[in-house]
């Protein structure tokens, strides 16, 4: 199991000055994005710094939903800045590309797609000394600042992928609930998706004792290692929270208390998923990220089309696990339990329509948009879908029910409408 530290409570962040001097830090790389810079979460860092006399260079061209040339400006900038700590203010994209920016620079022969994960990539192991990096996240919901995955949209082939690797995990997680009260909306409401579904696939996922064969050597055991009995208790943990309190933090931005905790789930969903794994909602994901059109949220101030990565999550999450249910129909019971279904006559049977027809009530309950449909694909861009999840083989290969290209056909027409 591995997690970062992790320091939670209202105000916490004003500790950050203290925490670089204590790691005698001198050149600090403070990343973020171009919005978030004009916002309380990142003015409460700076005067941190300033208050501790921190020496600092600013980085705020991090890109929403970023790519590999984003990724590659910023380790540029990281590697010409010669630092020797990291400081992420944001939500996961901006986290994950300050992973990779502390990564490249402590690694400046490797190429690029050295570490990135195989197929796609070579997937390296990471043997070489990473700087500290203390991540400050200002969304509830991928929960980055606890593990070791960073992703991005690879521009040549149109999907998403990433860099998975403990040793790029955040040295020190700063989790202050102030940060989420200048959240939309919407953006409450995608980044909570992103929560339960990392909390609904860990639990669902291929047990670790039932994946083969074992690594020749430790140092190549793989971050995502399946279910396992720690994981479990954090991201069922978490999906309780996301029952109680995500559409409250959606629906009233002075609710204090729901927002606070859904932060909070998002670090335990992160503890767990982050080494249990995901399974199908995020391999099927990356495509639907990857290959969009015209599509623009509401409440995201960006000026490229994106799907934001937590819709693209839970769009097909009724398909998902309607389908893998016959596998441990009993977790997925549970969780359908715990989003408030009755589940006191249920059939076992039943379990995948029930966990399906409950996280349909949910997203209509929550104006989600209906289905690929409402986002912009159509029937025939299925087979342009399929061909852009084959590769994500590191999170497909957790689905507890092994799938074909035509399953995955089914699930994408399965998910072109929910309601």
């Amino acid at each position: 199991m591995a997690i970062s530290k992790i320091r939670y409570g209202e105000g916490v962040t004003k500790e950050i000055g203290m925490d670089l001097q204590n790691l005698g830090a001198r050149r600090v790389c403070l990343m973020t994005d171009k919005n978030l810079s004009k916002l309380p979460p990142v003015n409460a860092v700076l005067n941190s710094l300033a208050k501790y006399g921190i020496n600092f260079q600013m980085y705020d061209n991090v890109r929403v939903e970023p790519t590999d040339q984003s990724f590659l400006d910023a380790i540029q900038f990281a590697k010409k800045g010669e630092f020797d700590a990291y400081v992420a203010v944001g939500g996961g994209s901006v986290i994950d590309t300050c992973k990779a920016a502390n990564l490249y620079a402590a690694s400046p022969s490797s190429e690029f797609l050295d570490y990135v994960n195989a197929p796609i990539g070579k997937g390296k192991p990471v043997t070489v000394p990473l700087k500290p990096l203390i991540a400050v996240p200002t969304t509830s919901g991928t929960g980055s600042e606890t593990t070791g995955v960073a992703i991005f949209d690879f521009k040549e082939l149109k999907v998403k992928t990433g860099i998975a690797s403990r040793a790029i995990k955040p040295t020190l997680g700063i989790i202050d609930p102030l940060h989420t009260l200048s959240m939309p909306e919407r953006i409450v409401a995608n980044s909570g998706f992103d929560v339960l579904c990392h909390a609904l696939e860990s639990y669902t996922a291929l047990p670790y004792n039932e994946r083969s064969p074992c690594p020749s050597n430790p140092i190549h055991r793989p971050l995502y290692q399946g279910s396992n009995p720690v994981s479990d208790v954090w991201v069922l943990h978490a999906l309780r929270i996301v029952a109680k309190y995500l559409k409250r933090a959606i629906r009233n931005p002075e609710d204090h208390e729901a927002r606070a905790n859904m932060h909070l789930a998002s670090a335990f969903a992160g503890m767990g998923f982050g080494n249990a794994g995901v399974h199908l909602c995020h391999g099927m994901s990356y495509p639907i990220s990857g290959l969009v059109k015209t599509y623009k949220p509401k409440d995201y101030n960006v000026d490229h089309s994106l799907v934001p990565h937590g819709l693209s999550v839970v769009l097909t999450s009724p398909a998902v696990f309607a389908f893998t249910a016959q596998i441990c129909p009993e977790r997925h019971l549970e969780a359908a339990e715990i989003l408030g279904a009755d589940i006191r006559t249920a059939r076992i049977k039943d379990a995948g329509l029930i966990l399906a027809d409950t996280l349909r009530k949910f997203l209509f309950d929550l104006n989600v948009d209906d289905g690929l449909a409402a986002i912009g694909y159509s029937k025939a861009d299925i087979p342009a879908l399929v061909k852009g999840t084959l590769p994500q083989e590191r999170v497909t290969k957790l689905s507890p029910r092994p799938q074909t290209e035509e399953d995955l056909s089914a699930l994408f027409e399965a998910s072109m409408k929910l309601y």
